[in-house]
């Protein structure tokens, strides 16, 4: 075998012989995700031939419709980390509580969040979606897992990633020691190692927002957007190009890889933001930061923020770590 073809368990063991203190249950946990990666990008592949697009029929946390292939992510992510012993609590945007390790089996030291399939809204027009997840220690040693261990900052994160289905499926992540991206090869059915330390590009290219919602946004926002533009400046200078999915891992993943900023503010209908801090914001920006980049919630570094309840919601601009701080600036400026 060529000695440059690196699967990701390749990878991750050789990642876990930088920590001569290591069990290998860390690296275990990493491999199962992995795993309900493939099995979510099966599915994901076959959604326009088997009676898995749609409406499942049921509403989630947020009371929101679950797409059935939501449903099937979730599940699937909970069945394959729910027995293993490496776990001592799950957290799912689709779930209300937090989700205990079934009784009979052991608690282990780690607890899992994760968003099961962002961006499902777009399943049915073929649009890429992902998983989100981010790996926690757990606070205490006994007993099982707590919601107060699923409520940490994202300071405190041992990993996160993501895994984008698209025209190919890719797992992105990091465990604080840069950012790695590996391609799954459906011929052999693993994934291999494609995009070695991920480095946010200095000059970034795009900007991706929402801009029906222009009108809802404070004066900072928006100044901040016609500043992308240039169209504030007396300087002429190339603005970025305008590129929004509405997907977030897909407008992440394309920005972590050409460089940009995502944003996606509070605004006159949603005070409080719209995106999920514990699930969505704080895996990426833990990602984000790992790459040279930058994430905040208009005011604060997002991982710096203390979640206060599972499906806690929050303004969040991130990417360019210079277009994330003009952006503080902006709203500091003329939002007060």
């Amino acid at each position: 075998m060529d000695e440059q073809l690196i699967t990701i368990e390749r990878h991750i063991i050789e990642q876990q012989r930088n920590h001569p203190e290591a069990t290998g249950v860390f690296s275990s946990l990493m491999y199962d995700i992995a795993l309900a990666a493939k099995i979510i990008a099966h599915e994901t592949t076959r959604a326009g031939l088997v009676d898995i697009m749609g409406l499942a029929g049921k509403m989630n946390i947020q009371g929101e419709q679950q797409m059935k292939l939501d449903v099937f992510a979730n599940e699937t992510m909970i069945r394959m980390n729910s027995y293993t012993g490496r776990l001592a609590a799950m957290a799912s945007e689709e779930e209300e509580d937090i989700i205990p390790i079934p009784e009979g089996y052991r608690a282990g030291k780690y607890v899992l969040v994760f968003d099961p399939l962002d961006g499902s809204s777009n399943i049915d027009v073929d649009v890429s979606i992902g998983t989100i997840f981010a790996i926690h220690r757990r606070l205490g040693t006994e007993g099982p897992g707590t919601l107060a261990d699923c409520l940490q900052k994202g300071r405190h994160l041992v990993a996160a990633g993501y895994v984008i289905y698209g025209c190919s499926t890719m797992m992105i992540y990091t465990t604080g020691h840069g950012v790695h991206g590996f391609t799954l090869d459906p011929g052999v059915g693993e994934f291999l190692l494609s995009h070695p330390d991920i480095r946010m590009p200095a000059h970034p290219k795009y900007y991706s927002v929402n801009q029906a919602y222009e009108r809802h946004w404070s004066t900072g926002v928006k100044r901040f957007t016609r500043w992308l533009q240039r169209m504030d400046q007396d300087v002429p200078r190339e603005p970025l190009s305008s590129r929004y999915i509405g997907s977030l891992v897909a407008d992440f993943h394309r920005n972590l890889l050409e460089g940009g900023i995502f944003y996606y503010p509070a605004d006159t209908m949603r005070p409080r933001g719209k995106l999920r801090l514990v699930y969505e914001a704080i895996p990426l920006a833990f990602i984000a930061e790992q790459a040279g980049g930058h994430a905040s919630d208009g005011r604060r570094d997002i991982l710096d923020v203390q979640p206060e309840s599972l499906h806690q919601r929050t303004p969040l601009f991130i990417g360019n770590r210079e277009l994330v701080e003009q952006a503080e600036e902006f709203i500091s400026r003329y939002d007060g």
